[in-house]
Protein backbone atom coordinates (compact mmCIF):
# COMPACT_ATOMS: atom_id res chain seq x y z
CA UNK A 1 0.00 0.00 0.00
CA UNK A 2 1.28 3.42 -1.18
CA UNK A 3 -0.43 6.70 -0.24
CA UNK A 4 -0.28 9.70 -2.44
CA UNK A 5 2.21 11.71 -1.25
CA UNK A 6 -0.36 14.97 -0.62
CA UNK A 7 -2.39 12.17 1.97
CA UNK A 8 1.00 10.96 3.86
CA UNK A 9 2.41 11.57 7.08
CA UNK A 10 6.36 11.65 6.82
CA UNK A 11 8.65 11.77 9.67
CA UNK A 12 11.98 13.41 8.89
CA UNK A 13 15.06 12.92 10.89
CA UNK A 14 18.32 15.75 10.56
CA UNK A 15 15.48 18.07 9.07
CA UNK A 16 16.73 21.19 10.43
CA UNK A 17 19.35 21.80 7.96
CA UNK A 18 20.70 20.14 4.47
CA UNK A 19 19.30 17.26 3.10
CA UNK A 20 16.33 16.62 5.56
CA UNK A 21 15.60 20.28 5.46
CA UNK A 22 14.90 20.62 1.82
CA UNK A 23 12.89 17.35 1.71
CA UNK A 24 10.78 18.59 4.35
CA UNK A 25 10.17 21.26 2.21
CA UNK A 26 9.02 19.61 -0.70
CA UNK A 27 6.84 16.88 1.03
CA UNK A 28 5.18 19.80 2.51
CA UNK A 29 4.93 21.47 -0.78
CA UNK A 30 3.67 18.34 -2.30
CA UNK A 31 0.69 18.47 0.39
CA UNK A 32 2.37 16.02 3.19
CA UNK A 33 1.85 16.13 6.79
CA UNK A 34 5.42 16.33 7.81
CA UNK A 35 6.95 15.55 11.26
CA UNK A 36 10.57 17.21 11.71
CA UNK A 37 13.22 15.76 14.32
CA UNK A 38 16.59 17.33 14.61
CA UNK A 39 18.58 18.78 17.73
CA UNK A 40 18.05 22.48 17.42
CA UNK A 41 14.63 23.64 18.24
CA UNK A 42 15.35 27.08 16.57
CA UNK A 43 15.79 25.85 13.36
CA UNK A 44 12.74 23.39 13.36
CA UNK A 45 11.03 26.30 14.31
CA UNK A 46 11.84 28.15 11.24
CA UNK A 47 11.42 25.48 9.31
CA UNK A 48 8.08 24.86 10.52
CA UNK A 49 7.00 28.22 9.94
CA UNK A 50 8.64 27.96 6.61
CA UNK A 51 5.93 25.61 5.84
CA UNK A 52 3.28 26.79 7.63
CA UNK A 53 3.80 30.43 6.03
CA UNK A 54 3.40 28.21 2.49
CA UNK A 55 -0.27 26.82 3.73
CA UNK A 56 1.55 23.17 4.47
CA UNK A 57 1.45 21.07 7.36
CA UNK A 58 4.02 20.43 9.90
CA UNK A 59 5.59 19.34 13.41
CA UNK A 60 8.65 19.14 14.99
CA UNK A 61 10.32 17.29 17.98
CA UNK A 62 13.31 17.88 19.06
CA UNK A 63 15.26 15.11 18.96
CA UNK A 64 18.62 13.21 19.24
CA UNK A 65 18.88 10.61 17.49
CA UNK A 66 21.77 9.26 18.94
CA UNK A 67 19.44 8.45 22.36
CA UNK A 68 16.88 5.78 21.87
CA UNK A 69 14.32 6.50 24.57
CA UNK A 70 14.00 10.49 22.11
CA UNK A 71 13.61 8.61 19.01
CA UNK A 72 11.19 5.87 20.21
CA UNK A 73 9.26 9.20 21.87
CA UNK A 74 9.47 10.96 18.26
CA UNK A 75 7.42 7.72 16.69
CA UNK A 76 4.72 7.21 19.38
CA UNK A 77 3.95 10.65 19.33
CA UNK A 78 3.98 10.96 15.96
CA UNK A 79 1.79 7.83 15.55
CA UNK A 80 -0.73 9.06 18.96
CA UNK A 81 -1.42 12.25 16.66
CA UNK A 82 -1.54 11.02 12.92
CA UNK A 83 -2.95 7.26 13.56
CA UNK A 84 0.01 6.39 11.06
CA UNK A 85 3.39 6.60 9.86
CA UNK A 86 3.83 6.46 6.08
CA UNK A 87 6.98 7.33 5.40
CA UNK A 88 9.95 7.20 7.75
CA UNK A 89 13.02 8.93 6.51
CA UNK A 90 16.51 8.63 8.53
CA UNK A 91 18.75 11.34 7.21
CA UNK A 92 20.44 12.58 10.53
CA UNK A 93 24.07 12.49 10.35
CA UNK A 94 27.00 14.33 11.24
CA UNK A 95 31.07 14.22 9.95
CA UNK A 96 34.49 14.26 11.08
CA UNK A 97 37.69 14.69 8.85
CA UNK A 98 40.81 14.05 9.84
CA UNK A 99 43.44 11.40 10.15
CA UNK A 100 41.97 8.22 12.09
CA UNK A 101 45.29 8.51 14.32
CA UNK A 102 44.79 11.79 15.22
CA UNK A 103 41.00 11.49 16.15
CA UNK A 104 39.51 11.09 19.71
CA UNK A 105 37.71 7.43 20.71
CA UNK A 106 35.02 9.93 21.48
CA UNK A 107 34.91 11.50 18.23
CA UNK A 108 34.94 8.30 16.14
CA UNK A 109 32.16 6.55 18.43
CA UNK A 110 29.64 9.62 18.38
CA UNK A 111 29.91 9.78 14.21
CA UNK A 112 28.82 6.06 15.07
CA UNK A 113 25.88 6.93 17.55
CA UNK A 114 24.53 9.18 14.91
CA UNK A 115 24.79 7.90 11.62
CA UNK A 116 24.28 4.38 12.14
CA UNK A 117 22.73 3.64 14.88
CA UNK A 118 20.50 6.37 15.13
CA UNK A 119 19.50 4.74 11.73
CA UNK A 120 18.85 2.04 13.22
CA UNK A 121 16.97 3.40 16.40
CA UNK A 122 14.74 4.81 13.56
CA UNK A 123 13.88 2.01 12.41
CA UNK A 124 13.45 0.27 15.52
CA UNK A 125 10.73 3.02 16.96
CA UNK A 126 8.76 3.19 13.62
CA UNK A 127 8.63 -0.58 12.87
CA UNK A 128 6.17 -1.81 15.47
CA UNK A 129 3.90 1.04 14.09
CA UNK A 130 3.88 0.48 10.37
CA UNK A 131 3.66 -3.58 11.33
CA UNK A 132 0.57 -3.01 12.96
CA UNK A 133 -0.72 -0.57 10.26
CA UNK A 134 0.42 -3.55 7.87
CA UNK A 135 2.28 -1.18 5.73
CA UNK A 136 5.01 1.52 5.47
CA UNK A 137 8.27 3.10 3.98
CA UNK A 138 11.44 3.76 5.23
CA UNK A 139 14.31 5.73 3.78
CA UNK A 140 17.87 5.11 5.03
CA UNK A 141 19.95 7.86 3.57
CA UNK A 142 23.42 6.64 3.27
CA UNK A 143 26.51 8.01 0.90
CA UNK A 144 28.26 6.88 -2.08
CA UNK A 145 30.56 6.30 0.78
CA UNK A 146 28.43 3.09 1.22
CA UNK A 147 30.06 1.62 -1.75
CA UNK A 148 33.57 3.54 -1.79
CA UNK A 149 35.67 4.39 1.42
CA UNK A 150 37.90 7.53 1.24
CA UNK A 151 40.78 9.00 3.52
CA UNK A 152 39.89 11.58 5.88
CA UNK A 153 36.64 10.60 6.61
CA UNK A 154 37.00 6.90 8.53
CA UNK A 155 34.17 7.39 10.51
CA UNK A 156 32.21 8.15 8.87
CA UNK A 157 32.69 5.78 6.06
CA UNK A 158 32.34 2.98 8.36
CA UNK A 159 29.08 4.62 9.24
CA UNK A 160 27.74 3.95 5.84
CA UNK A 161 28.90 0.87 5.16
CA UNK A 162 27.25 0.06 8.30
CA UNK A 163 23.52 1.55 7.35
CA UNK A 164 23.94 0.03 3.74
CA UNK A 165 24.95 -3.54 5.76
CA UNK A 166 21.98 -3.13 7.83
CA UNK A 167 19.48 -2.01 5.12
CA UNK A 168 20.36 -5.29 3.13
CA UNK A 169 19.92 -7.74 6.63
CA UNK A 170 16.67 -5.34 7.23
CA UNK A 171 14.91 -5.65 3.91
CA UNK A 172 15.87 -9.93 3.91
CA UNK A 173 13.79 -9.97 6.91
CA UNK A 174 10.87 -7.36 5.90
CA UNK A 175 10.55 -9.95 2.96
CA UNK A 176 10.43 -12.90 4.90
CA UNK A 177 7.92 -11.71 6.96
CA UNK A 178 5.55 -10.87 3.35
CA UNK A 179 5.27 -7.05 5.14
CA UNK A 180 4.07 -4.47 3.01
CA UNK A 181 6.82 -2.10 4.68
CA UNK A 182 9.98 -1.32 2.36
CA UNK A 183 13.67 -0.25 2.69
CA UNK A 184 15.45 1.66 0.59
CA UNK A 185 18.47 3.25 0.56
CA UNK A 186 19.54 7.08 -0.87
CA UNK A 187 23.05 7.18 -1.70
CA UNK A 188 23.78 10.70 -2.56
CA UNK A 189 27.67 11.97 -3.59
CA UNK A 190 28.74 15.19 -2.30
CA UNK A 191 25.98 17.13 -2.12
CA UNK A 192 26.06 21.02 -1.46
CA UNK A 193 24.92 21.56 2.02
CA UNK A 194 25.84 22.71 5.22
CA UNK A 195 27.28 19.61 6.03
CA UNK A 196 31.14 20.33 5.59
CA UNK A 197 30.39 23.77 7.89
CA UNK A 198 29.04 21.84 10.02
CA UNK A 199 31.35 19.10 10.74
CA UNK A 200 34.60 18.37 12.73
CA UNK A 201 37.89 19.03 10.70
CA UNK A 202 41.16 17.93 12.43
CA UNK A 203 42.79 18.58 9.03
CA UNK A 204 43.59 22.26 10.18
CA UNK A 205 40.94 23.87 7.38
CA UNK A 206 37.74 23.42 7.13
CA UNK A 207 36.50 20.42 4.81
CA UNK A 208 34.89 20.40 1.28
CA UNK A 209 33.00 18.14 -0.83
CA UNK A 210 34.57 16.01 -3.42
CA UNK A 211 33.87 17.23 -6.91
CA UNK A 212 31.53 16.81 -8.83
CA UNK A 213 29.40 18.60 -6.31
CA UNK A 214 25.44 18.62 -7.08
CA UNK A 215 23.06 21.42 -5.42
CA UNK A 216 20.42 20.11 -2.26
CA UNK A 217 17.08 19.82 -4.19
CA UNK A 218 18.64 16.91 -6.47
CA UNK A 219 18.63 14.69 -3.63
CA UNK A 220 15.30 16.01 -1.98
CA UNK A 221 13.53 14.95 -5.22
CA UNK A 222 15.59 11.63 -5.49
CA UNK A 223 13.91 10.92 -1.87
CA UNK A 224 10.60 12.35 -2.73
CA UNK A 225 11.10 9.53 -5.86
CA UNK A 226 11.89 6.74 -3.70
CA UNK A 227 8.88 7.69 -1.79
CA UNK A 228 6.18 7.24 -3.95
CA UNK A 229 7.88 4.59 -6.16
CA UNK A 230 9.91 2.47 -3.30
CA UNK A 231 12.78 1.16 -5.32
CA UNK A 232 15.87 -0.95 -3.56
CA UNK A 233 18.26 1.56 -4.13
CA UNK A 234 18.61 5.42 -5.05
CA UNK A 235 21.97 7.46 -6.43
CA UNK A 236 22.21 11.18 -6.00
CA UNK A 237 24.47 11.88 -8.65
CA UNK A 238 25.94 10.25 -11.70
CA UNK A 239 29.38 9.79 -9.45
CA UNK A 240 27.28 7.72 -7.53
CA UNK A 241 27.06 4.57 -9.90
CA UNK A 242 30.20 5.51 -12.10
CA UNK A 243 32.13 4.82 -8.67
CA UNK A 244 30.20 1.82 -7.01
CA UNK A 245 31.30 0.21 -10.56
CA UNK A 246 34.86 0.77 -10.62
CA UNK A 247 34.57 0.22 -6.84
CA UNK A 248 33.64 -3.73 -8.45
CA UNK A 249 35.93 -4.16 -11.02
CA UNK A 250 39.25 -2.97 -9.47
CA UNK A 251 39.28 -1.57 -5.79
CA UNK A 252 42.70 -1.19 -5.91
CA UNK A 253 42.69 0.40 -9.16
CA UNK A 254 40.08 3.20 -7.05
CA UNK A 255 42.86 2.98 -4.52
CA UNK A 256 45.93 4.21 -6.26
CA UNK A 257 43.74 6.46 -8.22
CA UNK A 258 42.65 8.26 -5.45
CA UNK A 259 46.03 8.39 -3.48
CA UNK A 260 47.91 9.54 -7.04
CA UNK A 261 49.65 13.11 -6.03
CA UNK A 262 47.40 12.92 -3.08
CA UNK A 263 44.41 13.59 -4.57
CA UNK A 264 41.53 12.10 -2.34
CA UNK A 265 43.02 14.68 0.38
CA UNK A 266 43.47 17.65 -1.70
CA UNK A 267 40.34 17.73 -2.77
CA UNK A 268 38.58 17.56 0.62
CA UNK A 269 40.17 20.73 2.31
CA UNK A 270 39.39 24.00 1.25
CA UNK A 271 42.10 27.18 2.14
CA UNK A 272 40.43 28.12 4.62
CA UNK A 273 41.82 27.95 8.66
CA UNK A 274 39.22 25.28 10.38
CA UNK A 275 37.41 27.75 13.13
CA UNK A 276 37.25 25.54 15.73
CA UNK A 277 33.48 25.33 15.55
CA UNK A 278 31.37 22.18 14.74
CA UNK A 279 28.28 20.72 15.20
CA UNK A 280 29.75 16.65 16.24
CA UNK A 281 27.94 16.84 19.57
CA UNK A 282 25.73 20.23 19.88
CA UNK A 283 24.01 22.23 16.81
CA UNK A 284 25.42 25.28 15.52
CA UNK A 285 23.57 28.29 16.07
CA UNK A 286 23.02 30.03 13.08
CA UNK A 287 23.83 28.06 10.51
CA UNK A 288 20.97 25.51 9.79
CA UNK A 289 19.86 26.40 6.13
CA UNK A 290 19.21 23.50 3.25
CA UNK A 291 21.89 25.22 0.72
CA UNK A 292 25.54 24.71 1.75
CA UNK A 293 28.38 27.50 0.76
CA UNK A 294 29.77 25.24 -2.03
CA UNK A 295 27.57 26.29 -5.40
CA UNK A 296 31.05 27.58 -7.16
CA UNK A 297 31.38 23.84 -7.66
CA UNK A 298 27.92 22.44 -7.91
CA UNK A 299 27.02 20.59 -11.29
CA UNK A 300 24.44 19.08 -13.00
CA UNK A 301 23.06 15.80 -12.66
CA UNK A 302 21.66 14.25 -16.27
CA UNK A 303 22.02 10.79 -14.27
CA UNK A 304 19.60 11.90 -11.65
CA UNK A 305 17.06 13.84 -13.80
CA UNK A 306 16.80 10.86 -16.24
CA UNK A 307 16.37 8.69 -12.76
CA UNK A 308 12.42 8.52 -12.65
CA UNK A 309 11.84 6.86 -16.67
CA UNK A 310 14.90 5.22 -17.64
CA UNK A 311 15.58 1.71 -17.09
CA UNK A 312 18.34 0.94 -14.43
CA UNK A 313 21.05 -0.43 -16.27
CA UNK A 314 20.96 2.65 -19.01
CA UNK A 315 21.33 4.33 -15.98
CA UNK A 316 24.44 3.11 -15.25
CA UNK A 317 25.86 3.36 -18.19
CA UNK A 318 24.95 7.12 -18.22
CA UNK A 319 26.13 7.26 -14.59
CA UNK A 320 29.11 6.01 -15.82
CA UNK A 321 30.02 8.61 -18.88
CA UNK A 322 28.71 10.89 -17.02
CA UNK A 323 30.92 11.05 -13.91
CA UNK A 324 33.42 10.24 -16.25
CA UNK A 325 33.29 13.34 -18.14
CA UNK A 326 33.09 15.29 -15.00
CA UNK A 327 35.76 13.90 -13.33
CA UNK A 328 37.99 14.71 -16.56
CA UNK A 329 36.63 18.06 -16.32
CA UNK A 330 37.46 18.42 -13.07
CA UNK A 331 40.86 17.10 -13.90
CA UNK A 332 41.52 19.81 -16.23
CA UNK A 333 40.87 22.44 -14.47
CA UNK A 334 42.87 21.71 -11.40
Amino acid sequence: MTRPLKDQVIVITGASSGIGRATALKCAQAGAKVVLAARDQQALDEVVTQIQLNSGSAVSHVTDVSQYAEVETLANQTFASFGRIDTWVNDAAVALYGMFNETSTEEFEQVIRVNLLGTMYGVKAVLPHMQRQGYGTIINVGSVLSSRAVPLQTAYVASKFGVRGFTDALRMELMSQKADITVTLVMPASINTPFFTHARSRMGVRPQPIPPVYEVELAADTIIHAIKTRPRDAYVGGAGPLFTIMQKLSPTFVDKLMTLNDMAFKSQKTKMPDTGRDALFEPMEGSSRASGDFAHLVKPSLYSRLAQNTPLSLLIAAGIAIGGIALYKNGKDD
